[in-house]
């Protein structure tokens, strides 16, 4: 007869917790690392043939309320979503969705061209369109004599 007996595995030790935080941030590159962020969006990043997309799901936020922002093929986005108000005679019993200041940046490849990003924003979702530069075509060059 087999005995089945249950793994309690590794116990944690105090300070092992923090040094993964702190690994856990390294791991997160091209996100924004930042005390005064309160909560990160969702985000799907798509390369087509010819532009980049990024879809943010703010649901909440007003587009008045988001900044897009490219600097040296780093595309920011950030704003904030504004605390509900429960109102004069009511309060919250349960209050799950976040709220504040967000941002999330990404590195982009050298392809992308600044000039023609475009954002727009439809039902909680934000588009970032990011069109790619086209490629130079490879050129022969003539290798003359030196006389």
């Amino acid at each position: 007869m087999m005995n089945f007996v249950r793994y309690q595995g590794w116990p944690v030790r105090p300070g092992q917790l923090e040094l993964g935080r702190v690994l856990d941030r390294f791991a997160q590159a091209g996100q924004a690392a930042t005390d005064s962020v309160g909560w990160t969006p969702r985000v799907d990043v798509k390369e087509e043939a010819n532009r980049f997309v990024i879809f943010a799901d703010l649901p909440g936020v007003d587009l008045e309320a988001i900044e897009v922002q490219m600097d040296k093929n780093v595309l920011s986005i950030r704003g904030e979503r504004a605390a509900p108000q429960a109102g004069e005679d009511a309060r919250f019993t349960r209050q799950e969705r976040r709220h504040g200041a967000f941002a999330r940046s990404f590195t982009l490849p050298e392809t992308a061209d600044a000039e023609g990003i475009v954002a727009t924003g439809r039902n909680g979702v934000l588009e970032v369109v990011i069109p790619k530069r086209p490629e130079a075509a490879p050129r022969r060059i003539q290798v003359g004599s030196i006389q």
